[in-house]
C-alpha cells in the first residue's frame, strides 16, 4: 500500500485541487518545506513562491502561490491560498506588463503609493514568470 496523502488546495473562488498525493513542497514563510506521509502536525503561513505537488501517479504539479496557510494532521493536508494559479492560467505578456509597470511606479516614486505594496506585487509577478520559465513556457 502507498503511503499517501490526501490534499485539498482551496482559493477564495475555487477548490483548486482534491486527491490523494506522495508530497507537497511549499513556500513557507521561514523558508520552503516538505510533506510526506506521516508528517507531524503542522501549521505554516505561505510566502509567495512555487508550490509542487507530486501526486499518487508521481506526476508533478506547479502552482505559483501568493499567499496562504498549510494545515497538516493525520495525513491529511489543506492549503487556503490567497491566490493560486497553474501554469496554463498564466499569460506572459501580461506578466510583463505588470512587471514593467511595477518598475515605473517604483522608479517614479509616485506619490500616493506605497513602496512595499508594490514590492510585494512585483514579487508576485516575478514569481509567475519563474514558474513559467522553469516549465519552458516563457
Amino acid at each position: 500500500m502507498d503511503k499517501l496523502l490526501d490534499l485539498d488546495i482551496v482559493s477564495p473562488t475555487a477548490k483548486v485541487y482534491s486527491g490523494k498525493i506522495k508530497t507537497i513542497i511549499a513556500p513557507g514563510s521561514l523558508g520552503g518545506f516538505q510533506v510526506m506521509f506521516n508528517h507531524a502536525p503542522l501549521v505554516s503561513t505561505l510566502n509567495v513562491g512555487k508550490l509542487k505537488i507530486v501526486d499518487e501517479n508521481e506526476k508533478e504539479k506547479l502552482y505559483a502561490i501568493s499567499g496562504g496557510i498549510l494545515e497538516v494532521n493525520n495525513n491529511k493536508v489543506s492549503v487556503l491560498a490567497e491566490n493560486i494559479e497553474t501554469p496554463e492560467e498564466l499569460n506572459i505578456e501580461r506578466i510583463k506588463a505588470a512587471i514593467a509597470r511595477y518598475e515605473d511606479i517604483l522608479h517614479r516614486k509616485e506619490e500616493g503609493t506605497d513602496p512595499e505594496e508594490i514590492r510585494l506585487l512585483l514579487k508576485i509577478e516575478y514569481n509567475r514568470l519563474s514558474l513559467l520559465n522553469k516549465l519552458g513556457l516563457n
